[in-house]
């Protein structure tokens, strides 16, 4: 088995194993031991459950729920913290989807004029920077970096080695397992000084010295971090329930990699009359994600196929051919699949939507009602978007 599957066991039941045995360690212990990075192999303090949170394998809701069964809200409010961060840079991506459409445009426009032998020795960690080079071959070798060293090696990328951002954000997401659109080019603009402007990132020797517990002090750093720009943005589109149109009819249940538990989601769905689990290996970047993927939604279709009692199939290709012959050998004309959140599978999704309405056959998204109640506050500042996440929380009896 590769050792990504290892290390990040693909099933439901492991992810749920290990959150279990963190649940009780997301107080104090992670709040005074989640900046330090000892190393591949060694104990830590995070949680390492975000390839499964990345699928939503489990969802951000069990997490807060699980760590809130065993601290208050201000014991744990840094894990929670972790939690919702990555709510908010979707809710804030969905509202402004031309960051994600412009980083795909600086990626094709900064391949064309990098120094290709710098770009390379990055990569392959032959840069002679102590640290860095070893993260770079840890995230190729295992597809997973501690979250302290990716903000060291994206602010020493950018600010040292003075590579484009875009590919580094690229190769993060070519090697990462959970690599995930929202959460990837939006820290990788935040170092840069572009998310929050004029407020960058910089990897210190001290820093990487005290946190990597001495393994790490890499010499010849850069001592200022100068913000790079861009032009403005545009404005943020509000953010609507997508359509549902209302029906009794029968549908054909669509699971993507963006949503492996849709049991959890499709409570008041239509009936379900067949279920098509879909991981298109050409939606993923890197070949450790796509192994992942597809073992984890192998391992969806046998639960969803327990939930539903009918067996699902399985597809590598998510396209019209594919849904369009699964709807009609079950009978139906509808659809129904679990909100994407901007990124390929959403692209490709928007793209399928006029192609089915074509064959007459709808594809309904729904929205998890964790994202209809709190995308909507990612509007600025990630603690504005906090204190107001907390207030819901707290109304609601959850802390």
């Amino acid at each position: 088995m590769p050792a990504v599957l290892t290390d990040f066991p693909p099933t439901r039941a492991a992810a749920l194993e290990r959150l279990e045995a963190f649940a009780p360690r997301a107080g104090r212990a992670y709040a005074e031991g989640r900046n330090t990075d000892p190393g591949p192999g060694r104990p830590t303090a995070v949680s390492r459950l975000s390839p499964y949170l990345r699928r939503r394998m489990i969802t951000e809701r069990e997490v807060v729920q699980a760590v809130l069964a065993h601290h208050d809200a201000r014991a744990a409010d840094k894990y929670l913290q972790e939690v919702l961060w990555r709510t908010y840079w979707k809710g804030w991506l969905e509202q402004r989807p031309c960051v994600w459409t412009r980083f795909l445009s600086e990626r094709r426009r900064q391949m064309e004029g990098v120094d290709t032998r710098a770009l390379r020795h990055a990569e392959c960690g032959l840069t002679g920077i102590e640290g860095f080079d070893d993260w770079a071959r840890e995230l190729v070798e295992t597809g997973y970096l501690h979250n302290h060293a990716r903000m060291w090696f994206a602010s020493i990328w950018i600010f040292t080695l003075r590579l484009p951002w875009a590919l580094g954000a690229d190769f993060f997401l070519r090697h990462l397992i959970d690599a995930d659109p929202a959460s990837n080019t939006l820290s990788w603009r935040w170092v840069a000084g572009l998310q929050t402007p004029g407020k960058t990132y910089l990897a210190t020797r001290d820093n990487i010295a005290r946190h990597t517990e001495g393994r790490f002090a890499p010499q010849g750093l850069a001592r200022e971090a100068v913000a790079l720009t861009e032009p403005p943005l545009a404005a943020p589109r509000a953010l609507g329930e997508p359509p549902c149109p209302p029906t009794n009819d029968p549908s054909l249940l669509l699971v993507t990699e963006e949503d492996l538990h849709p049991d959890s989601l499709m409570v008041e769905a239509p009936p379900i009359s067949s279920l098509l689990v879909v991981a298109d290996p050409d939606l993923a970047w890197g070949d450790k994600a796509r192994r992942f993927t597809r073992a984890a939604a192998s391992d969806a279709c046998v639960r969803i196929g327990a939930h539903f009692g009918r067996p699902a199939a399985i597809a590598d290709r998510l396209d019209r051919e594919t849904l369009a012959a699964a709807a009609r050998s079950s009978g139906v004309r509808r659809i129904e699949t679990a909100y994407a959140p901007i990124g390929p599978v959403a692209d490709r999704l928007a793209s399928l939507t006029a192609d089915l309405a074509a064959e007459d056959i709808v594809l309904v998204q729904r929205r998890r009602d964790w994202d209809s109640r709190f995308w909507p506050h990612a509007t600025r500042g990630f603690f504005g978007f906090k204190a107001e996440i907390t207030a819901v929380l707290a109304a609601s009896g959850r802390t």
